[in-house]
């Protein structure tokens, strides 16, 4: 499991830490991330019909970030402790956003009063070796936002930054 920092912008709240994992598979990816601390002040999405849906990152969700290396293309997921997601495509840093695609992706989570565990299997075209980011936003119940990464660049929180993408992964043969 990797730590994940919080933005030096953001406020402590009700989780004081968070932890993620990313493995690559034959089909994909699969992936952990897990949030520590009091999880009943936080806004955890309500269980839904699993679907492509805009928009999960307004509240708490995960995010994975994959750029292969040699290019500027990237590619997005979002995923949502309700179990809905999205995929997107860039050409680089924000640019041509589009609907990645996806062959199919299943989020499951589970959470207690100190610990959320989110678990996505990802099968997507994912070329590597590639360059990937691990992120976390969490809403408390106050509105208040958390942004947590492996490494953020100095300025705002910016998850679409190079700078979050600390994880190197190649399937090897």
């Amino acid at each position: 499991m990797h730590s994940l920092v919080l933005h030096p912008d953001c406020r402590p709240g009700p989780i004081a830490s968070v932890t993620a994992s990313l493995t690559p598979t034959a089909e994909g990816c699969e992936a952990e991330f897990r949030l520590h601390g009091a999880i009943s002040a936080i806004l955890v999405p309500e269980p839904a019909q699993p679907e492509r849906r805009d928009f999960l990152w307004r509240t708490t969700c995960f995010e994975i970030f994959w750029q292969p290396d040699g290019g500027n293309w990237y590619r997005e997921f979002n995923l949502s402790p309700s179990s809905c997601w999205a995929c997107y495509d860039f050409d680089d840093f924000r640019l041509n956003s589009r609907d990645g695609p996806a062959e199919a992706i299943a989020v499951a989570c589970s959470h207690n009063e100190s610990e959320l565990v989110l678990r996505a299997s990802i099968a997507a075209e994912l070329r590597d070796p590639a360059q990937v980011a691990l992120n976390a936003v969490v809403e408390d119940l106050e509105g208040n936002i958390q942004y947590w990464a492996l490494a953020f660049p100095d300025g705002k929180p910016e998850f679409h930054s190079d700078i979050c993408r600390q994880l190197s992964v190649e399937r090897g043969e």
